[in-house]
C-alpha cells in the first residue's frame, strides 16, 4: 500500500516518540562516574607509601588474556595531570581514531616533586631555595626496582613502557634517558628543566652508544614559547631542549627515533596537553607499542 502525504508526518512522529522513550529507558542510574582506581605501594627505596592513579582500558577484564603497554605519568595526581592525560589516551585509543593501542596509565602522585625529580645541585641559590632537592637517584630506583615490577605483577603488561614528564618531571625523564635509557621504550619529555645545576645534565655521557643496539626507542621532546629559564646562567628552555635532542642524535644509534616539537602558541603552563597529544601522533606506528 502506498503512503499518502498526510500519513508521513504521523509516521515520523511515532518514530521520534519511540526513539525518545528508548533513550530515556537506556539512561544509566545516577551515581559517580568511575574513571580509574587509586592503589598504594609501600616503597622501601623512598621509605614512604606512594599512591598511584591507574586508568585501565575499557576492554580490560580479569578474565581475558590480553597484555597491554604501560604509560607512566609523572605528576600523576588527580589535581595534576592524571585526568587530562587519561582523557587523551582514551580518545587516542578510540577505534575511529586509532592513534594508540589500548594501554594502561599509571599516574604517580607526588609527595615532593622537587626532591624526587632533581639530582644534587652545586648551585648555592638552588640549594637555598629548594632545600629538599637531590633525590632523583632514589626515585629512579623506586621506578626500576619497585613500581615497574609491582605493575607487572598486578596487571597484564606487554613489556612496552613509556614515561611522560614535564618541567622538573621532564628533567627526570631526560636523566633516565641519559643514564638508564633501557628502563622505557618511549619517552615524552615536555619543557624539561635542563637549566637545573647550570645545565650539567647536558654534559653527562649517554649510557646508550652507537655500538649498543638496544631496543627501538621513541623520544619526543617538546617545548612551548618559554624563554629564559628560572635558574642561574643564560639558559633558554627551548635552546636547552634542542641541545638535548642534538645530544641524542649525535649518538648515531639507528634504534633511536627522535622527534622535536616547538609549540609557539603555548607557554610553560599550557604546553603539556597539546605536546602529549602531538607526541602520541609522532611516536605511534602500528606494531610499535605492543
Amino acid at each position: 500500500m502506498m503512503l499518502t502525504a498526510k500519513f508521513i508526518p504521523a509516521i515520523f512522529l511515532m518514530l521520534y516518540l519511540s526513539s525518545s522513550l528508548r533513550a530515556q529507558t537506556d539512561k544509566p542510574a545516577e551515581g559517580p562516574v568511575s574513571f580509574g582506581i587509586t592503589r598504594q605501594l609501600v616503597s622501601a627505596q623512598l621509605s614512604e607509601t606512594r599512591y598511584l592513579n591507574i586508568y585501565l582500558p575499557p576492554g580490560y577484564s580479569e578474565n581475558d588474556t590480553a597484555k597491554y603497554p604501560v604509560i607512566y605519568l609523572l605528576d600523576g595526581g588527580t589535581d595534576e595531570d592524571f585526568f587530562h592525560i587519561a582523557g587523551l589516551i582514551q580518545f587516542s585509543t578510540f577505534p575511529w581514531v586509532g592513534r594508540l593501542p589500548d594501554c594502561i596509565l599509571v599516574g604517580i602522585v607526588n609527595v615532593d616533586r622537587k626532591r624526587d625529580f632533581t639530582f644534587p645541585t652545586t648551585i648555592k641559590s638552588e640549594k637555598d631555595k629548594y632545600p629538599t632537592t637531590g633525590g632523583s637517584e632514589k626515585f629512579i630506583a623506586f621506578l626500576e626496582k619497585e613500581l615497574k615490577p609491582w605493575i607487572k605483577d598486578h596487571y597484564r603488561t606487554s613489556g612496552s613502557n613509556m614515561i611522560i614528564g614535564e618541567s622538573l618531571g621532564g628533567l627526570l625523564a631526560a636523566e633516565i634517558l641519559i643514564r638508564k635509557p633501557w628502563l622505557f621504550n618511549n619517552y615524552i619529555i615536555v619543557s624539561p628543566s635542563l637549566w637545573w645545576d647550570d645545565g650539567s645534565l647536558l654534559k653527562v655521557k649517554m649510557a646508550l652508544s652507537s655500538s649498543v643496539p638496544g631496543e627501538s626507542t621513541g623520544i619526543y621532546i617538546g617545548t612551548g614559547k618559554e624563554g629564559l629559564a628560572p635558574g642561574p646562567g643564560n639558559h633558554v628552555m627551548e635552546k636547552d631542549a634542542k641541545m638535548l635532542a642534538d645530544k641524542i642524535i649525535r649518538v648515531h644509534n639507528n634504534h633511536l627515533r627522535v622527534f622535536t616539537d616547538y609549540l609557539p602558541l603555548e607557554n610553560h603552563a599550557t604546553v603539556m596537553h597539546q605536546a602529549v597529544y602531538n607526541a602520541f601522533r609522532k611516536l605511534y606506528a602500528k606494531g610499535r607499542m605492543k
